[in-house]
């Protein structure tokens, strides 16, 4: 993982993570720290400290998150883990150390990272949750952020950490899920898909066409983007993700963008869909 998932809420808890204004030393990491991480992320123009503002540390790092949030959010998940990186090994998660942030702050960070799909442990880790442990509100804001991130062509948004499955494979079998209790687990991706699409009554190609009705227009673009959430499961790589490409290696990075994007429309149109009807 490049980077971490990066939220309003991620962005506030983790300014607060390194804000020692409260505290009666100066605590790690130093500016000079961050100094580093903020121009490795690329995100040195955008730093209050590079234009001269006598800022602190908290409000520093809030003010180029806010920036990556609305601008470019893959600077911005590298920003987040680097921070979360340097704090650790500050010692600002154990207890004991003279840099520890303090329990309510971690704790605050940790619940911010938990709707996103990713856990943040109590000793700095981040790692992937498993979805089927999370409430049905928390499930669904994990996959919502799981689309925002593909629609904003972040390469790990393609796979749901943890699950094995690809984001449109795990939507479609929530969606199954929340209708029917449960899920066919052996069935092939295009009949998961195609139960997920009838089940919030999107039309699918198997669905006939009545040449002598009008059929809503919105139903040729339905069925378009089941045709294309198919193309782009073919592309996934079967061989293993090792190498952190979710396609097949043969396609072009500009390739491997678009199918990202497209899995997050397909994602989103169809979760949405499930919303609007409950």
């Amino acid at each position: 993982m490049q980077g971490a998932p990066l939220t309003d809420e991620i962005a506030i808890s983790l300014s607060q993570l390194i804000d020692d204004s409260q505290a009666t030393n100066r605590r790690d990491p130093s500016h000079s720290d961050l100094d580093f991480i903020v121009q490795k992320a690329e995100l040195w123009d955008v730093d209050p400290k590079n234009q001269g503002r006598n800022v602190g540390k908290a409000k520093r790092i809030r003010a180029v998150l806010y920036w990556a949030l609305e601008n470019d959010i893959k600077k911005g998940e590298k920003l987040v883990k680097s921070v979360v990186s340097v704090v650790k090994a500050s010692g600002g998660f154990r207890e004991n150390s003279v840099n520890y942030t303090g329990r309510e702050q971690i704790e605050n960070l940790m619940q911010a990272f938990k709707s996103t799909g990713y856990i943040l442990t109590i000793d700095g880790e981040i790692q992937p949750v498993i979805l089927d442990s999370l409430s049905e509100k928390e499930m669904s804001e994990a996959l919502h952020t799981y689309i925002r991130r593909a629609k904003q062509g972040i390469e790990d948004a393609a796979l749901v950490a943890g699950t094995g499955k690809d984001l449109m494979e795990a939507v479609a079998a929530y969606i199954v899920l929340k209708k029917m209790g449960s899920y066919p687990t052996q069935a092939n991706f295009p009949t998961l898909l195609g139960q997920a699409f009838m089940m919030v009554g999107a039309a699918t190609p198997h669905d006939k066409i009545d040449n002598n009705l009008s059929e809503p227009a919105i139903k040729r673009f339905e069925r378009a983007l089941y045709e294309l959430a198919c193309s782009i499961n073919k592309l996934r790589n079967k061989e293993g993700t090792g190498h952190g490409r979710p396609f097949l290696s043969n396609l072009t990075k500009e390739e491997a963008l678009s199918a990202i994007e497209s899995i997050g429309l397909v994602a989103e149109y169809l979760l949405n869909k499930l919303e609007l009807n409950n």
